[in-house]
C-alpha cells in the first residue's frame, strides 16, 4: 500500500524514475549474501542427512522385526517402498553435501580475489 502511494507522489510531482529492478544491487551484495547463508545450508544438508540415515536404520529394523512376527505383506511392501525412498534421499543430499564442500573454497577464494580488488592491490604494478 506504501509503495502504491509513493509511486502516485511521484507522478504528480514530474519524478518519472524508470529503475530496471535486478535480484541483486552488485556482485559484491550477492557474493556477501552468498556467504552468509552458505554454511547455513551446508549444515541443514548434513543435518538431514543424518537424520535420514537414522531413519533407514529403523526401517531396515522394522523389516526385520515384520519378518519375524509375519505382521501381513502390505506392511512389508510399505517399509520396503520407505527404504527405498530414504536411500534415494540419502544419495541426493550426500551429493548435496559434496556439492556444497566443493564449492564453498571457489565462493572463499572468489571473495578473497574480490576485496584484492576493491582494495586496489591488483591494480599496482609489480615491484
Amino acid at each position: 500500500m506504501n509503495n502504491a502511494i509513493k509511486e502516485k507522489e511521484r507522478k504528480e510531482m514530474g519524478e518519472e524514475k524508470t529503475e530496471k529492478q535486478y535480484p541483486v544491487k552488485s556482485l559484491h551484495d550477492f557474493l556477501f549474501e552468498l556467504d552468509r547463508e552458505w554454511s547455513k545450508f551446508r549444515n541443514g544438508t548434513l543435518i538431514g542427512l543424518i537424520s535420514s540415515g537414522f531413519l533407514f536404520i529403523v526401517v531396515l529394523w522394522l523389516i526385520l522385526i515384520i519378518r519375524r512376527l509375519d505382521l501381513g505383506f502390505a506392511a512389508f511392501l510399505f517399509l520396503i517402498a520407505a527404504g527405498v525412498f530414504l536411500g534415494y534421499s540419502i544419495y541426493a543430499m550426500y551429493s548435496q553435501y559434496r556439492f556444497f564442500n566443493k564449492w564453498e573454497r571457489r565462493i572463499g577464494l572468489l571473495l578473497h580475489l574480490e576485496e584484492e580488488i576493491l582494495a586496489g592491490k591488483l591494480d599496482e604494478p609489480p615491484s
